[in-house]
């Protein structure tokens, strides 16, 4: 085959610039498959886990875009990508299960390729598996360089077009071999890399990667790394650049939020990131997640409390009511120190949505202990909350712990907190009713034509009569009726 690329022999050593040489030799490389192959090539993200996955997707996909293959919902794609997440064992069950059915698949089309990121690549054991019963995958990275995907596919783009060259010689036929490239950790952020945002209106933005935490039954501190906070001035220059691109709300993105800024050279604080996103002009609105009590500074409450833009919802977990529960759960807080704090919240808030995760039976947990959390539900009167029976995770040190929770035991217990969860909601639930509220358009009404589908600052949605062309726009909208989770409204016209 004469139209094979070769590397230029300078490489940029930096980044981003390594990676924009890596994307424009790639794009080379596909249009030369696409020519023999006589099709444009797609490609196929899967995204599994939280929204620090979804907003990785978006930049993988932006790469895979700027190199030329073409987006497909669908998996009869040329690149399959498996964004993949290991909170829970079951979510590892899962792919496995998934990559059997892409196997099968991939016989009848070898040009295929198949890769994998995400956090359940930082297990060892996972790739050791991989390697041993799914041979027939491309490529495997981590978390920690996504950044690198163009520079990875472009070396199974190389491949690809060895075998196309070999073609008709059995002989020189080029043995199948799996890149691995999967980082233990790093301290490295590369910034200025394509995105493509599922949404045009609202963007994810990292303001951090990794967690210091390590909560006795969480793995993502060991497959995400440690905390590594971008700077102010970058994360203020990528909203500049999305607000000029259409955004109104930004979700900042991070493991621990309110731990922001600690290991920067000149360290800045979240509430103070908040202070400088506020000032960008044409952002209308501003949320963010995960906030860890232990962290919540009166600062920052005050920085919600006086904000124009910042939204009126916060999920703050609670994880258990019991202080020693948390103690094992090594959250660093209180029973008490928590109510508190959630007290402060709604009397300096008072129109805030507080919302939590609860785990049930975690090992050790008794009657006592369970009656502890129940107690913290009814005095904060959460707006909802994500409740979880505890899953046992190998590799964190809550899964050797003694007294594991009899499941006959957590079931009733599950049963009881989403009753009075539900409860509770119940009785909160419409207090905006017969108000005027401003409103984002997300979407077209998934039950209904001739509706529309939008959220409240409050994070609650509002459903009512209207076109697609206000999708992406803020309106007010006034709250007929409250049917307990969201709201039926009517547009106000001006």
């Amino acid at each position: 085959m004469e139209n094979k690329t070769p590397f230029m022999t300078e490489i940029p050593e930096q980044e981003p610039q390594r990676q924009q040489y890596f994307m424009a030799h790639a794009k080379e490389q596909l249009h030369i498959l696409e020519e023999n192959l006589g099709r444009p090539l797609t490609c196929c993200i899967n995204t599994f886990g939280c929204q620090m996955n979804a907003r990785d997707s978006e930049k993988l996909l932006g790469i895979l875009e700027t190199i030329g293959y073409q987006a497909v919902e669908t998996e009869d794609a040329d690149f399959v990508l498996y964004n993949t997440c290991t909170v829970r064992e079951n979510a590892n069950l899962r792919v496995y299960g998934r990559l059997g059915q892409l196997g099968a698949r991939k016989k009848k089309h070898p040009h295929m390729m198949i890769a994998l990121c995400g956090c359940m690549m930082q297990e060892k054991e996972v790739v050791e598996k991989i390697k041993k019963t799914y041979r027939f995958v491309d490529l495997i990275f981590g978390t920690h360089n996504i950044f690198k995907l163009a520079e990875l596919v472009s070396i199974c783009l190389e491949e690809r077009l060895e075998e196309l060259e070999a073609q008709g010689r059995e002989d020189k036929k080029p043995k199948h071999k799996m890149v691995v490239d999967v980082w233990k950790d790093t301290d490295q952020i590369v910034e200025d890399l394509p995105v493509e945002r599922k949404y045009s209106f609202k963007s994810g933005v990292n303001i951090m990667f990794g967690c210091n935490n390590f909560c006795s039954y969480c793995i993502v501190p060991y497959v995400r790394g440690r905390e590594r906070s971008r700077k102010p001035e970058d994360i203020v220059k990528e909203i500049e650049g999305l607000v000029a691109d259409g955004v109104v709300e930004v979700m900042l993105l991070g493991q621990n939020v309110n731990s922001y800024g600690k290991n920067l050279e000149e360290p800045v604080s979240f509430a103070e990131l908040l202070r400088r996103v506020e000032q960008i002009e044409g952002l209308e609105r501003i949320r963010f997640m995960t906030s860890h009590p232990k962290d919540l500074s009166d600062e920052l409450i005050e920085v919600m409390r006086d904000s124009k833009k910042i939204c009126r919802h916060l999920h703050l977990p609670l994880q258990s009511g019991s202080s020693r529960i948390l103690g094992q759960m090594n959250r660093r807080y209180t029973k008490e120190k928590y109510l508190e704090l959630a007290e402060k919240i709604k009397r300096e808030i008072p129109d805030i949505s507080l919302t939590t995760d609860i785990i049930v039976g975690f090992p050790g947990e008794t009657e006592e202990d369970f009656e502890e959390t129940l107690d913290v539900v009814r005095k904060v009167r959460y707006d909802s909350a994500f409740t979880f029976i505890y899953s046992k995770r190998t590799g964190t040190p809550a899964a050797a712990m003694e007294n594991q929770v009899p499941e006959d035991v957590i079931k009733n217990r599950f049963d009881r907190l989403l009753k009075e969860v539900q409860d509770i909601s119940a009785q909160i639930s419409g207090r905006d009713v017969h108000t005027v509220q401003k409103v984002l358009v997300e979407e077209p009404d998934s039950h209904e034509e001739g509706m529309v589908t939008g959220r409240l600052s409050n994070n609650i949605t509002v459903h009512f009569k209207g076109g697609t062309e206000l999708i992406g726009t803020i309106v007010d909208v006034y709250l007929d009726e409250s049917k307990g989770f969201y709201y039926m409204g009517t547009l106000c016209e001006h």
